[in-house]
């Protein structure tokens, strides 16, 4: 974990508040890169986006969504069907599994409709928390921290974690970023860490918030 010394929980939380606002102001529109028009196509899409890029993802989606158009739709699949259709986005045995066992979930658990709490998404089956917060953020504008593989490692250049397990950065991250930014900065964070912040050459010497970041300064250093 790259950290400032000695530098305390508010000092950590005032820096946090100066990273949120300067990702916002880079990328003022930032949400999810996936198509969907209903929280169950979300729900799909990223179930389908776990080890695919969002580019495939929208490319499989298009079609998809077309013959799938409501859960009760997809939890009638047939599984060998759907396995074929999703291929193209890897690990399509138990993506297929998890997306038709979901579907039937929501359709004979919350009659079609998709909930809109973690406690309630996270009850689905093959829906995990990154997945849940994912659809509370972008559908229902609720507060949530979405860990991906993005937030990992920009998490940890900023210092904000030292841990590796998604569950224990989420939480936190919940400490020390407000909960009204939980969600903007969640899709600001994989907009940076794709275009700017990468995993083998980060472009510190266009970074918005390089100025925040000690990883930065100490390649300066070194």
């Amino acid at each position: 974990m790259a950290k400032a010394a000695r530098e305390s929980r508010e000092e950590l939380r005032e820096r946090a508040k100066r990273v949120v606002a300067l990702l916002k102001r880079e990328y003022p529109r930032a949400t999810t890169a996936l198509h969907y028009s209903t929280a169950h196509e979300l729900l799909v899409a990223t179930v389908l986006a776990a080890q695919c890029t969002d580019k495939k993802v929208n490319e499989v989606t298009e079609g998809l969504f077309k013959k799938y158009r409501s859960p009760q739709d997809f939890a009638a699949a047939r599984k060998a069907t759907l396995e074929r259709e999703i291929r193209p986005t890897g690990f399509f045995r138990n993506k297929a599994k998890s997306i038709i066992e979901l579907s039937k979930d929501i359709a004979e658990k919350h009659g079609g409709a998709v909930p809109d709490t973690l406690e309630d998404l996270v009850e689905l089956r093959g829906v995990g928390r990154k997945t849940a917060n994912v659809v509370l953020a972008a559908v229902f504008g609720r507060p949530g921290i979405i860990v991906d593989t993005h937030m990992i490692r920009l998490a940890t250049r900023l210092g904000f974690t030292a841990k590796q397990d998604p569950v224990k950065i989420e939480f936190e991250l919940m400490d020390i970023i407000s909960r009204k930014d939980w969600g903007p900065f969640s899709f600001t964070i994989t907009l940076h860490g794709r275009e700017i912040c990468k995993a083998q050459r980060p472009l510190c010497h266009i970074c918005v918030v390089e100025k925040c970041c000690p990883s930065s300064l100490l390649r300066k250093k070194t």
